[in-house]
């Protein structure tokens, strides 16, 4: 989990007997978050078809968007296992789900009851030094702010920030090698993992709606160069650069269908983090290219309309940037509670450059008001509510307003 990687090593000494926060505990330690979610909407789930965008309609939705599990154990002092289980919404079964996103609202079985039950994370860590380690598995993707740190204590907000959901995988996970450390004031990840598949690329999430669980099996012809680093040097402050390279095409579930094309994503994401005098303050930007997105949506629609796969056009790059502020209230007082009133801004486009000869995407191209409240009963447990109105192209279709209310938690809750 992430309550054990945004912190640097404790010590800037190499030696094992060194332990950074990651791995400060003596023999094994058990741990999650959660979320209960209650939203209510102004506006129709089936935002493609009407001309104007989302007609109005009072809605509203209560939903566990996730509980996740976690447990480290330590075989020696070396090696190390690391282990995350993820329930989405309430779990799996047999469900008929409406996906709006296509023409009409069409209807798509799947073999799930609203949710997954998902593997988050199983690796093995071999320690080194601190500067040097190694691990292999299934690990988190570190892309953009959110995936690095992705528990509900880590944003302000009821849901994690559209932008980086809207064009990226979250939580996004994939399995491979990886080298990651901690020296000085920065901490790093280097991985090679298995990429993505572009025939799940979508109008609405991008190359997001690309991560391999469709099929039973990951293809990993070409796999995917991904990493992140975290500079913490100035007090209060964190730095961080991440990236992602891989050429998609070969990964495709019928390669022989994207014969001389390439469909290489490149991504590129840099974020920062405030915590001091009672200031919460992030900001981000994610800007990333497709390449041949014309013709493998073309490839798409002819091949992969039964796959269960979105088939919409995408764009050739997709932008993101935003930033929120909160300030601890409570500070005024004695009391070891802490009450956030906070704001957040966010600009999102899954179509930001268009192929020429391309379908231009408009209704994509969104930004986002949010304001709201964080109280904090303890450091691990938070109750949020805020308000968001979205714009969809400047204002030239319908906006739409929601309501949020967020019971959260993160932490461990036993170790030994």
């Amino acid at each position: 989990m992430a309550i054990c990687n945004i912190v640097v090593a404790q010590t800037g000494k190499d030696s094992v007997k060194t332990v950074p926060y990651e791995w400060n505990f003596n023999k094994y330690r058990f741990g999650g978050y959660g979320e209960i979610l209650f939203k209510r909407m102004d506006y129709e789930a089936n935002r493609y078809t009407n001309p104007e965008g989302a007609t109005k309609q009072n809605r509203a939705e209560i939903t566990l968007p996730r509980a996740v599990f976690a447990l480290d154990y330590k075989f020696t002092n070396t090696i190390i296992l690391g282990a995350e289980i993820e329930f989405e919404h309430g779990g799996t079964g047999s469900t008929i789900e409406i996906e709006h996103e296509k023409e009409g609202g069409e209807f798509e079985t799947e073999i799930e009851q609203g949710g997954e039950v998902v593997l988050e994370q199983l690796h093995l860590t071999k320690r080194f030094f601190d500067a040097f380690n190694v691990r292999i598995g299934h690990v988190i993707v570190p892309v953009g702010i959110t995936n690095a740190h992705h528990e509900p204590v880590y944003y302000l907000g009821t849901v994690r920030p559209e932008g980086e959901t809207a064009l990226l995988p979250s939580t996004w996970h994939e399995t491979g090698i990886s080298i990651l450390g901690y020296f000085n004031k920065f901490k790093y990840e280097i991985m090679v993992v298995n990429g993505l598949d572009p025939n799940g690329f979508s109008s609405e999430n991008w190359v997001g709606s690309g991560r391999q669980k469709v099929f039973e099996v990951s293809n990993m012809t070409s796999p995917a160069f991904t990493g992140r680093i975290e500079y913490s040097g100035v007090k209060n402050l964190r730095l961080s650069l991440s990236g992602y390279y891989n050429k998609t095409a070969k990964n495709s579930s019928k390669p022989q269908t994207m014969t001389g094309l390439k469909g290489v994503v490149s991504i590129l994401s840099a974020d920062a983090q405030y915590l001091g005098y009672n200031i919460i303050a992030r900001a981000n930007v994610i800007y990333g290219t497709v390449s041949d997105a014309k013709a493998i949506f073309d490839v798409n629609r002819r091949y992969f309309k039964g796959a269960g796969f979105s088939i919409t056009p995408f764009g050739e790059a997709a932008l993101t940037y935003g930033g929120e502020i909160a300030y601890n209230v409570f500070s005024f007082f004695n009391t070891k509670s802490k009450l956030y009133p906070f704001a957040r801004y966010e600009y999102y486009n899954t179509g930001e450059k268009i192929e020429p000869g391309a379908q231009e995407l408009p209704r994509y191209k969104r930004d986002l008001v949010t304001f709201g409240i964080n109280y904090f009963l303890t450091p691990a447990v938070v109750l949020k509510a805020d308000y968001s109105h979205r714009r969809i192209n400047n204002g030239k279709y319908n906006s739409e307003n929601t309501f949020g209310i967020t019971v959260g938690y993160t932490g461990w809750f036993l170790s030994k």
